[in-house]
């Protein structure tokens, strides 16, 4: 389908460098929370083979991984220490922290699987911001959500805001720019189940709901803003015909396009 001219994908490497970033931090995490030094090399998780980079005892992180500690001194995310000590930062930094190896390694899957589709269409700036900004939105109703009297043991941290922001900008990209697709209800089918399975990994213990939500609902909103597409049968002016008649010439935009996108700045900014 043709938006406006022709259009090659575009080239996606913000998403497989947002996996490769975390990766690269969640070995440096394990670096600096050096189990041997601070428990003992006999109570550590592989250290035969990994040594400093072995992982805490399951009886404290039982997916193989560093301890809260040390994800909280890295910049994890702790309601007090935004809201008394100012640090802002860790809205973003929490993002490319990981409590553990399934946890990175499911959310790096996920980002490939659903985030190098979107950059492919839409360009890592429009991505790579939505990807961002839907962390902090994860990342701000977690803060939000947090019991204020568990502080010393409550941290999130995680990409899956920012990975929910996609799953939400994908939904709201299907509704704002409906027409253009043939398959819609296969689309968005697909799209509900995978966003419905996810959603409900999330009430298991341990997970961080809130981040889900915050991320998703970020993403949805915007999706409206940042993902539409001229609709079917816009023509560019550079790609006119000869004897083009510019008076049946159709919009770029249908209403609804714009009533959403309108809604959806109302409401991030109000937010």
């Amino acid at each position: 389908m043709a938006y406006g001219g022709p259009s090659r994908p575009w080239c996606s490497w913000f998403m497989p460098l947002s996996c490769v970033a975390c990766i690269a931090v969640f070995v440096y995490t394990m670096y600096v929370n050096n189990c041997p030094k601070n428990l003992g090399e006999d109570r550590c998780v592989f250290h035969d083979h990994l040594g400093r980079f072995s992982f805490q005892p399951r009886s404290e992180n039982s997916l193989f991984g560093p301890s809260t500690a040390t994800l909280k001194k890295l910049g994890g995310l702790s309601r007090n220490l935004v809201v008394y000590d100012g640090e802002i930062y860790r809205f973003f930094s929490c993002m490319w922290l990981h409590a553990n190896v399934i946890h990175l390694l499911t959310n790096s899957l996920a980002i490939l699987f659903i985030g190098v589709k979107l950059e492919e269409d839409f360009g890592f700036l429009r991505i790579g911001l939505l990807y961002v900004l839907s962390g902090f939105g994860g990342g701000l109703l977690s803060c939000l959500h947090q019991d204020e009297s568990q502080q010393t043991l409550q941290i999130s941290v995680g990409a899956s805001g920012a990975l929910f922001g996609l799953l939400g900008a994908s939904l709201s990209e299907i509704i704002t720019n409906w027409t253009l697709y043939t398959n819609k209800c296969v689309s968005i089918t697909m799209l509900i189940l995978v966003i419905g399975v996810n959603m409900a990994i999330g009430f298991m213990p341990g997970i961080d709901n809130m981040a889900h939500i915050g991320g998703f609902v970020s993403g949805i909103l915007l999706g409206f803003i940042l993902l539409l597409r001229p609709q079917y049968g816009y023509v560019s002016g550079p790609y006119i015909a000869p004897g083009y008649e510019l008076n049946h010439k159709k919009p770029k935009y249908q209403c609804h396009q714009k009533l959403l996108w309108v809604i959806s700045v109302v409401v991030l900014f109000v937010w």
